[in-house]
């Protein structure tokens, strides 16, 4: 009976060894990013990635190389390979990935086997142990407490470069997170009062947190001219900062005042 699964038979070590190390690289990078509550997306394109280039010696097709080796760069160099994780993955899939791996390769080395079926063997086995170290180092994200009034009267700092940017509209202010990092919201006042308001979306939902990117809606009057904006930065350990924003209000934009 054939041994398929020595490498040796169709390929060199040396080759096995590169695919096996490609391998073990793609675990340890999935187990780096769960500690921190990421979790694979375009990096699964790693697993029919090696199992092309582990077929190519075997099937002597070397078109299956380079396609193998497109797909290897797509999941290390796209920029969704890896998004964070909302929840600890699953564990019921990657358990029955390396149960119908190990299960295949056992009948396999049993009874022999051809190149595709050691193909998907390894292939199950490789996604499976992939997704339980995903779901086994997952740590959950430390759940941030909601800012309130206590930052108000805090000692603030205002920043030397703006983290926020406001675009005034027909109903109000757009506030834009600028900066390079999300940002805690604990409130916000239009300039020359003492109010004390939520910040939220324009569709009226309250935010604690604003993303890179991110927008909320202040909603102004016409004789309105400025907000104030309480916010912390997503960092631990941050100050609290004071966003500061002045304009001529829309109502009296066509008085003048001579001086």
């Amino acid at each position: 009976m054939q041994d398929w699964l020595t490498p040796g038979n169709h390929m060199t070590p040396q080759y096995a060894l590169a695919l096996a190390l490609i391998a073990g690289y793609w675990l340890w990078r999935v187990a780096r990013e769960a500690r921190q509550s990421w979790g694979p997306r375009a990096s699964w394109w790693t697993v029919p990635g090696l199992m092309l280039l582990w077929l190519t010696p075997l099937a002597d097709v070397p078109a299956l190389f380079g396609l193998g080796a497109a797909l290897l760069l797509l999941a290390e160099f796209w920029p969704g390979a890896f998004r964070p994780a909302r929840e600890r993955p699953g564990w019921a899939w990657p358990l029955v990935g390396v149960l119908v791996g190990l299960a295949l390769l056992g009948r396999i080395a049993a009874r022999g086997g051809t190149d595709v079926s050691v193909m998907l063997a390894l292939a199950a086995l490789l996604a499976g142990l992939g997704g339980l170290l995903a779901a086994a180092l997952y740590r959950e994200r430390p759940t941030s407490r909601t800012l309130g009034l206590e930052v108000r009267f805090a000692r603030v700092q205002l920043p030397e470069w703006p983290d926020l940017s406001v675009t005034l509209t027909e109903r109000g202010a757009r506030l834009v997170n600028v900066s390079d990092g999300p940002l805690r919201l604990a409130g916000w006042s239009p300039s020359g009062m003492n109010a004390w308001l939520r910040v939220r979306t324009e569709g009226g939902t309250p935010l604690n947190t604003l993303q890179v990117g991110q927008s909320a809606f202040l909603p102004l009057n016409d004789r309105m001219g400025g907000v104030r904006v309480w916010y912390v930065p997503g960092h631990r350990q941050a100050q609290p900062r004071l966003f500061r924003a002045d304009w001529t209000p829309q109502a009296y934009a066509d008085q003048r005042v001579l001086n």
